[in-house]
This record gives C-alpha cells, structure tokens and sequence, in this order.
C-alpha cells in the first residue's frame, strides 16, 4: 500500500487542496498560452495536460497533500465532475461522424481486452521463471483483481477480489500497481497524442474519418459561436448537473434492483452504481445532441466540460505517489512486464491495420483507465474526440469482469505448480 501520508501532509482540508489545484490548473494554461519565449519552447515538448498530471502527483508525493484521503477525486471529481463533463462532451458530439470512424476502432478496443488477459499470463509465467517470490502466495488472486480493473474499471476489480478472496494486503499492494503502471502508461499516451500527426504521416494511417469529424465538429461550433450570455451559462450548468442528479438518482434503485433480480448482474457489474450514472450521463448527452440543446456548443459548452476533465486529470494525479512502488519494485517489474505485452500486440495490430494512433492509445485506455480517463486521453487528440473515449471506456464494465474471471482462473492454475 502507499505509505500512509496523513499524519504528515502539510495540507490536510479538501477546500485548500481544491483551491491548489486550480492555481496550478490556471498556472499551467496561463504558461502554455504564452505564443513566444521560454514557455513556447517548453510546451513544444511537454503538453500542457501532462503537466496537470503530474504536478498534483509530486504535490503528493513529497508530502505536501495526501492524495489518499482527499475527497476530492471520489466523490467530487469521479462521482460530479466527470458524470457532468460527459453529459456537456457527448452533447455537441456528431454521432454520425462517429459512427463513420468504422469497425476497426472496435476491432481495437477488443484487442486491448484480450492482450491484457494474455499479458496476465506471460508475466505470471516470465516472473516465475525469474523471481519466483513474486508470484508465490496470493499473487495470482492480485493479479486477477487488476486484470479486473485494466480490462473494466475499479468495479471489476472489487468484484475479482471477493469472487477469488484476494487478501487485503495483496489487494493493496496490486492496487499501487494499478495507479503507479496505469497512470504512467496513461501520461505517456497524453504525451504521444501531441506528435500524433507525425506518428500518423510516418505509418500511412488513414486518419480520413478521424479528421472528417473534428472538421464536422468546427464547422457546427463556427457556425453558432457567440459571445455567452448569463443565460448561456446558467442552461449549461442546469442541464450538465441536472442530469448528474438525474443519473445519481437512477443509479441507486436500478442497480440494486438488477443486483437483486437479475443472476447474471454481478459478471458485468450491473449492480454497480457508477456504471448506471456514466451510462446515463453519456447517453442523456447523446440524446441530447439531436436537439437545440446542442447550439449550446457556441457558447461553451465543450470547453467547459473539458475544464471539469482537467479538474479530473489533477484529482486523478493525486492519488499518485511516485516513490511507493520502490517498496515492492518486482511487483512494479510485474506490472510492467505485463503491460509492455500488452502495448506489444495492440500495437501491432495496429500496424498491421494501419490504424491512427488515436485508435491504438483509446482502444488501449478505455481498457487500462476506464471511463473516467479515457475521455481525457482522447481529449489530448481533440475535445470533441472525448466522447469516443467514454463510450468505449464504458464497454469496459460489461466485459472487464467475464475476462478478469478467466484470468484468475488461469493463474489459479499455473499458481499450483510454482513455489510457496
């Protein structure tokens, strides 16, 4: 587990922490809007939204904030922020230009699934080879539990550690994995998604579809751009957390009454209340975009719903403590080990394929983040491909469990033959 920080951060009230980060939000965009200069030169190479990242994640790592005990990724920023961005996200999104963006988007996305699951057994079997303590004991039962979270979400993952009994301190301990391998993985994504035109150019993709729609996309906000009035802002507020309320209200009742009713509920996590409150969120936001409410898009509407997936990313980057995983560095090389063959065969595909790097990076972390960061991965490649990101991060949940399941099955099996 990451060494327990409350007794010593310096900044323990979540109202301080919030008003941290927005200085440092504000900080870094103020720097990165400079046209000339150092700060031109500095953002040619470090992408702004890294920043964000990472700066809240040395904020508590040197102690200054304990990411761990703050609230405010959980409930404000997973559980309010996120819900609204998505609903303001997909309201402009051009549904039919995504539809366009063809089949292999989808062929990806089940690609990363399956490699994650296969990348659980190399490194079972490599790590058993080379240190064998590793993957003595329960190990398998942690690795099943992040299986959980890489192919789905945090839902998956509880729902692996009851299912095989996983020990709290195994559990812990996959956990610092998940953040410490995931999140790196998903800050080294941000930083390719601002070379993505010259990886793209280098492979010959067909970025046609990509680029069709973030033109429709421009074209709709050029043509109903305006100054926002009072009453702009308010309509946007109302509907991005009126139906965060909504989805809130929904996801209570429904998912106890499929935890209930229904036998199969529990394998694609149709009893959790966060899969109801991003479907809803996501789909009243679809629902959304056929109406007038998308001219809401002239006045802001997007920006402001990438303004709250920023608050998110900081929030994100707080639970990360950089120094953690040298307590268990095997089980970091584990992590790694299995990540990298993941990376491996999607990306091959990919080429094979010859797909955008948009398709890999959000196949990749609609699996590996979920739907509260893969709308900020596809954020990085342009605002109005967020939306993409949050559907298939939200595919994740019915599958992440059945996969997840298999996995721990499989390394409950190789686990027979390795040492105690």
């Amino acid at each position: 587990m990451p060494p327990d920080t409350a007794r010593t951060a310096l900044i323990s009230n979540d109202i301080v922490v919030l008003g941290l980060i927005a200085a440092t939000l504000g900080l870094v965009f103020w720097t990165s809007s400079k046209q000339s200069g150092f700060w031109k030169t500095f953002y040619t190479f470090v992408p702004a939204l890294l920043l964000c990242y990472f700066i809240p994640g040395i904020y508590n790592t040197v102690g200054l904030v304990d990411g761990n005990n703050t609230k405010l990724y959980n409930p404000v920023a997973s559980r309010v922020l996120l819900p609204a961005a998505l609903v303001l996200l997909t309201l402009t999104i051009d549904l039919k230009g995504v539809l366009k963006l063809g089949p292999k988007l989808l062929i990806m996305y089940a690609v990363s699934s399956l490699s994650v699951a296969f990348g659980a057994i190399v490194a079972f079997v490599v790590m058993r080879a080379l240190h064998p303590e590793t993957v003595a004991g329960d190990t398998w039962g942690g690795m099943a539990a992040l299986a959980g979270s890489w192919i789905g979400g945090g839902a998956n993952m509880l729902a692996m550690k009851e299912i095989f009994q996983v020990d709290a301190t195994t559990f812990g301990q996959f956990a610092v994995v998940d953040v410490g391998v995931g999140y790196v993985w998903m800050a080294v994504l941000i930083f390719l998604a601002s070379r993505a035109q010259a990886i793209d150019a280098r492979s010959g993709a067909d970025v046609s579809g990509i680029e069709e729609l973030k033109r429709r996309i421009e074209d709709f906000r050029a043509q109903h751009e305006r100054v926002p009035t009072l009453a702009d802002l308010a309509m946007i507020v109302g509907i991005a957390f009126g139906v965060v309320g909504l989805a809130h209200a929904i996801a209570g009742p429904v998912s106890a009454w499929f935890g209930a009713n229904v036998s199969w509920a529990r394998t694609v996590s149709l009893h959790e209340p966060f899969f109801w409150v991003v479907a809803v969120s996501t789909f009243a936001g679809l629902a959304l975009s056929f109406t007038r409410a998308r001219e809401l898009e002239g006045a802001g509407a997007s920006k402001i719903g990438s303004l709250l997936l920023y608050f998110l990313i900081a929030c994100i980057g707080l639970q990360m403590d950089i120094l953690a995983l040298l307590d268990k560095p095997w089980l970091f090389a584990l992590g790694l080990m299995w990540i990298v063959v993941h990376i491996a065969i999607l990306w091959g595909v990919g080429r094979l394929l010859k797909v955008p790097l948009f398709y890999f990076a959000i196949g990749s972390q609609s699996n590996i983040g979920g739907p509260a960061s893969a709308p900020v991965v596809a954020s990085a490649f342009h605002p109005s491909l967020a939306p993409v990101g949050a559907l298939l991060g939200t595919l994740g949940y019915a599958t992440g469990t059945g996969l997840a399941y298999l996995v721990g099955i499989t390394l409950r099996s190789l686990a027979g033959d390795s040492p105690a």
